[in-house]
């Protein structure tokens, strides 16, 4: 006290005038040790509340002081003081003036904290101070709400007495009987109920006290609740009733005396499922027991027609599953997509519960829609002691899903090597060809299974078979630069010189790919460099389409020729000169090819850089000797195919060397025989000088200028020759809409994370699937399109060419797999945009769904907590949480994800 006395005198003294020189040291130090605890006692003013130490307060309050000064966690003096039960220095601090219903942090009065804590002095002293009954806390907590959460009987009838409304609500609707339910606390319940209190009050959830008591274990309170007569069939939300949340929560004595009081036991929420359904899948066998004694039906089914049985294969629940097969499960109950548990548990990997379900008659051959038996869903997952336990109980190793796969395909292309070891010793056929001729081999060279493919090769699978459009296994590898299982095809004697369907071989596509190593090999093996497609397309045509320079100089040291034509006549130059390939052309050059060599139609390789936009390739044409008054056998000279296509920074340089046209103005332009129409002169659209239009307007202004518009559509340019086979594709479980319980949909195989990837498709039906192919066939035109460059790994925005039609194409007519898919001659081999029929002009079609998550991370069709917004985790005191939601895919309507934490 003298201590305080002392710095209380220091501090009610005006401003110290600054010493002076010669003050000591010692008033210096005296000085400053007196500020600092003076103005640490300041600070520290509210502790005199917290010890009841009246007489320091007292003292402490005698100065200008703010009694309602907060403390750093928010709080006043009068809230600690309501805190610990200090009456005297609660009186002291209302008597010098302290504000009784203050709000300090989330909106807290003094009477909330005195509610909750059960200090029933203090709640007298602050009612008669003037505190309010119903101020409310940030969530919408009365006085009432906490002394009923705390169970303080006392404060709960004080507060009643003096007017609290006993059917208040929160924010999310709990009144002071849900709180009293949640603590377990009969006899605040009593005075509630006694004071008119709804037992039958809900949330915005539709909960009752009843689902809250459920959900706590609160077994007096909720027997309490019965007996007054709260419905215990009573539904929330989405149709979770008491019963549903005894059994998530696993209160077996709450579902006990739920039962006792006659609930409904196969009542089912709005996603189907009964209380037996959320017991199975918790895996509490007491609980799967008593309901089971009061006729719980086994065979009940969820919205996606799952039984119990299912829901406990899924999370290895094996007592429940026993018990659920003697009272009457059916072993062999499918549901969506004709799962059947023996479906999960082969995906789960667990023999034990395989066993279990084969012992009580599960069928070994039972087929999903889409023709998966549980062997395939072992296989494809990987699970060696589960394919070993199938085969030995009957599986058929080699039954066909309905896209064309036998299980040994799915083992390849997952690369699980055991499953297949398995598969193999168990007589599976070898080369069974799957979808589109797919072979195992085919597969496991795709997706890069080297172990796979020596397994398969050791084993004598043949490297000779083809898919439809003709391609070996080689050919795969080459295209996915599968070095290693390019050297294991080849020492198991692969045929580098295999032609597919179109005539082309594994080199062509190392070519196209860029892939030095692939190239080296296949050469090493005496692959054939200079060999010829049907189309007369030769590996350096390809590495000039894909700028691959580096594999160019590897074929040109092996001896490849730089000037081989096609069937329209393109050498490697026109090739590099129509996609712009900047590397190739100087590498061509340098190497001396022909820069004045023509197309079949006449064209050079400066027409086709002007037709297509290239002005870098046109200045290094110019500068090695490329002659601009070349005409095609239309008359055009490359001037003209700039001025027709509206590069006017082209034409612009072009016309400056070009001396054999007299006048740009109204040129005279012949069209040659266009699909049988004959020669006749075309007066050519004036340009003028600065004009920026785009090429499908100018080219209907064109048309309007052409008196042959009406019968002739569009001019003849050049166009190349490019790879075309029929896509072979691999959907062999994608085609179905797949449910959550079932197989897990294949690994993605992401474009932009490997350029050697076999383009990734989407079908119609959304399926994505990989596709062997040397190129699709040229059928439509856009503008401006967006392609997917597998030199860059980014989409790149290309302009392109006039429209073509089918008959004009140089390809080999093959149809190819899927309708309406496109591309655009302007765009490298395998880089092209692609449209799919229904997909909007500028929206691209690589938006593929998104893989399902495995079965196993999911929970059951609706969850069994309640919403967020019903949580205390906010509020002003936590409570610890009990609850950990059954999380499966969200409930429509959005219920009940938590609550009451």
């Amino acid at each position: 006290m003298v201590r305080i006395r002392l710095l209380l005198l220091t501090m009610a003294s005006p401003p110290l005038p600054w010493p002076s020189n010669r003050v000591t040291s010692v008033w210096w130090l005296f000085y400053w040790r007196a500020m600092l605890e003076a103005r640490s006692a300041f600070q520290r003013y509210t502790l005199p509340p917290k010890k009841d130490d009246v007489k320091a307060a007292s003292l402490l309050l005698n100065g200008d002081v703010n009694v309602d000064h907060q403390s750093a966690s928010g709080f006043t003096a009068l809230h600690i003081a309501a805190h610990y039960g200090n009456v005297a220095m609660v009186d002291l601090l209302l008597s010098r003036g302290a504000n009784v219903n203050f709000q300090a942090k989330n909106n807290i009065t003094p009477l909330h904290v005195a509610s909750k804590w059960g200090n029933t002095t203090v709640v007298e002293h602050l009612l008669r101070a003037g505190a309010q009954l119903e101020c409310f806390t940030r969530d919408g907590l009365t006085p009432l709400h906490c002394s009923a959460r705390s169970g303080n009987a006392h404060v709960l009838q004080i507060l009643i007495a003096a007017g609290a409304n006993v059917i208040a609500k929160t924010r999310n609707g709990l009144t002071p009987l849900h709180m009293a339910a949640q603590g377990d606390h009969p006899e605040c319940i009593r005075i509630l109920l006694l004071h008119d209190a709804d037992a039958g009050s809900v949330t915005v959830d539709y909960l009752t006290p009843l689902h809250v008591a459920a959900h706590c274990g609160s077994l007096r309170a909720a027997q309490l609740l019965l007996e007054n007569g709260c419905n215990q069939d009573a539904k929330a939300l989405n149709g979770f009733t008491p019963l549903h949340v005894a059994c998530k929560k696993i209160r077996i004595k709450i579902v006990e005396l739920l039962l006792l009081y006659g609930c409904q036991v196969d009542v089912a929420t709005e996603s189907g499922l009964t209380p037996l359904h959320v017991a199975a899948f918790m895996g509490h066998v007491n609980i799967v027991v008593l309901l089971l004694q009061h006729s719980a039906d086994p065979n009940a089914r969820n919205s996606y027609n799952e039984t119990s049985l299912h829901l406990a294969s899924r999370v290895n629940r094996l007592e429940v599953v026993r018990i659920l097969l003697r009272n009457g499960a059916l072993v062999d109950a499918k549901a969506r997509g004709n799962q059947t548990s023996l479906h999960i548990a082969a995906l789960m990997g667990n023999c034990e519960l395989i066993s279990l379900l084969l012992q009580h008659g599960a069928s070994v051959q039972a087929t999903t829609t889409d023709g998966h038996t549980p062997l395939h869903v072992a296989a494809k997952a990987g699970h060696e002691d589960a394919v070993l336990l199938l085969l030995r109980s009957g599986a058929q190793p080699d039954v066909m899903t309905k896209s064309g796969f036998a299980p040994l395909h799915l083992a390849a292309k997952y690369s699980r090597t055991k499953p297949a070891r398995m598969l193999l010793e168990a007589r599976a056929l070898l080369d069974i060809p799957g979808r589109n001729g797919l072979t195992p081999l085919h597969l496991a060279t795709h997706y890069g299974s080297a172990s796979v493919v020596q397994l398969l090769l050791e084993n004598g699978a043949s490297t000779t078979q083809k898919t439809t459009n003709g391609y070996t296994p080689l050919h795969v590898a080459a295209h996915r630069c599968q070095i290693e299982i390019a050297r294991m095809l080849l020492r198991a004697k692969a045929d580098p010189s295999a032609e597919s369907r179109n005539g082309f071989v594994p080199l062509h596509l190392a070519a196209q790919e860029g892939s030095v190593e692939i190239t080296k090999l296949l050469l090493d093996a005496k692959a054939n460099v200079n060999a010829r497609a049907k189309n007369g397309l030769t590996p350096m045509h390809l590495a000039a389409q894909e700028d691959s320079v580096k594999a160019a100089e590897v074929l040109y040291v092996a001896g490849a020729e730089l000037d081989p034509v096609t069937m329209a006549g393109y050498t490697p130059l026109h090739t590099a000169c129509h996609f712009g390939q900047m590397n190739m052309v100087k590498f061509l050059i340098s190497k001396g090819c022909n820069v004045n060599a023509l197309t079949q139609l006449g064209s050079s390789a400066l027409h086709l850089a002007a037709q297509q936009g290239h002005p870098q390739v046109i200045y290094v044409l110019l500068d090695h000797g490329a002659d601009p008054n070349i005409r095609n056998k239309h008359g055009w000279t490359a001037g003209h195919v700039a001025q027709h296509q509206h590069y006017l920074n082209i034409f612009e340089v072009l016309r400056r060397v070009i001396t054999c046209v007299d006048s740009w103005e109204e040129t005279q332009v012949c069209e040659g025989e266009i699909e049988g129409i004959p020669r006749r002169p075309v007066a050519e659209k004036s340009m003028m000088a600065g004009t920026d239009v785009g090429r499908e307007g100018a080219r209907d202004s064109w048309y309007r200028a052409t008196p042959l518009h009406d019968n002739v559509r569009h001019l003849q340019l050049e166009r190349p020759d490019v790879m075309t086979e029929a896509p072979v594709t691999d959907t062999e479980d994608d085609q179905v809409d797949m449910d959550f319980t079932v197989i897990p949909p294949s690994p993605q195989v992401s474009l932009a994370n490997s350029q050697q990837a076999i383009a990734d498709e989407v079908t119609r039906d959304g399926a994505k699937h990989l596709q062997y192919k040397e190129n699709q066939r040229l059928t439509w035109y856009s503008p401006a399109q967006e392609y997917y460059s597998t030199k860059v790994n980014k989409f790149v925005r290309v302009d392109a060419n006039p429209v073509f039609s089918d008959k004009q194409s140089t390809a080999s007519g093959e149809d190819s797999i899927h309708e309406g898919v496109v591309c655009n001659a302007n765009q490298p081999l395998y880089s092209r945009g692609k449209q799919v029929v229904g997909i909007p002009s500028g929206e691209h079609p690589y938006d593929c769904r998104n893989d399902c998550g495995d079965p196993k991370n999911l929970s059951i069709g609706g969850n069994l907590g309640f919403h967020p917004s019903s949580r205390f985790s906010d509020l002003e005191w936590d409570f610890e949480p009990d609850n950990v939601p059954i999380y499966r895919r969200p409930v429509a309507s959005g219920f009940l994800v938590s609550f009451l934490v």
